[in-house]
């Protein structure tokens, strides 16, 4: 039997509202600079940094209409096409169609069943979450939830053994909690310490979307560098001949800050590591992302 550290491993990055748009100014993805593997755009090459496999990813599953979270992240968790099993794109939370979907097809309940693991849902979630009435869920919460994981709670946070989706802390430091802030290079050690023991590992940041509903172009310069810097130095502490590291999103929305509105645009996966080429073959559309996951880790 293989040991934790020589076991395969793969994370699965999320990035709420991140599509590839035109160059120019309304765009930071292109006009910020050094914000490498963030520089996203239409035209540039399949090549990224460190040997990274961009791959043009389809949100839109056939549907009419603008993608939505609650519809794409079900069908990136599960490999199901979430928009035409409910014949819209669903905003916001799953409701108890996609609920349903999840609760049957989950990445999580997948390896579960195909005794994949020890597998783990780095996001932790705040005491609120688990008082307030009533509790929406996301996907990435209903997917666990139809898997025997525990969730990660403010207790592991300090003990560095969980990060927020706001992995500076710096919006819990601002709620009042008593964390300590977290630089991106202390994101990046926790984040790669996963890969040592656990086979799947999946981390969610959606502050991406929400800097894109409010066009704020001031906070995308401050953020986009520091996500980028996370990423970087993630990807410089985990062993890429034996883990991959895929980074997607569920649809576009920082990449055209002169709307509102989520975009039309195709969205990046971005793969590293491990069986880099052969996975981004595989990968098409959002659906294909559960696949690929389990097809690394089998």
């Amino acid at each position: 039997m293989p040991t934790p550290e020589t076991t395969p491993s793969v994370i699965l990055f999320f990035i709420d509202g991140l599509g590839i748009g035109d160059a120019g100014d309304n765009n930071p993805l292109s006009s910020i600079p050094n914000i490498e593997p963030l520089s996203v755009y239409k035209g540039m090459t399949d090549q990224v940094f460190m040997s990274g496999t961009l791959v043009s990813t389809d949100p839109r599953l056939g549907v009419e209409g603008r993608p939505q979270s609650a519809s794409g992240q079900t069908a990136i968790l599960t490999g199901q096409n979430a928009p035409q099993i409910l014949g819209f794109h669903k905003q916001g939370f799953p409701n108890e169609k996609l609920r349903e979907v999840i609760a049957k097809h989950s990445i999580f309940r997948k390896l579960d069943e195909l005794k994949i693991g020890p597998n783990v849902f780095v996001n932790a979630y705040t005491p609120r979450f688990f008082s307030s009435t009533p509790r929406w869920k996301s996907a990435t919460t209903c997917a666990v939830e139809a898997s025997n994981l525990q969730f990660r709670r403010l207790p592991d946070l300090v003990g560095r053994k969980a990060l927020f989706h706001d992995f500076t802390n710096e919006s819990l430091i601002t709620g009042g909690l008593a964390v300590s802030q977290f630089t991106p290079n202390d994101a990046a050690e926790i984040l790669a310490e996963f890969t040592r023991n656990y086979r799947f590992i999946l981390y969610e940041h959606f502050i991406t979307d929400k800097i894109g509903h409010d066009m704020n172009r001031e906070r995308a310069h401050l953020h986009l560098p520091l996500l980028a810097e996370f990423i970087r130095k993630t990807l410089s502490r985990i062993d890429l001949s034996n883990a991959t590291f895929l980074l997607t999103s569920d649809h576009g929305n920082i990449e055209d800050l002169s709307i509102r509105n989520h975009t039309l645009n195709d969205v990046p996966t971005i793969v590293w590591g491990r069986n880099r080429n052969e996975t981004a073959t595989r990968i098409k559309d959002l659906t294909d992302i559960t696949p690929a996951i389990i097809s690394l880790l089998t």
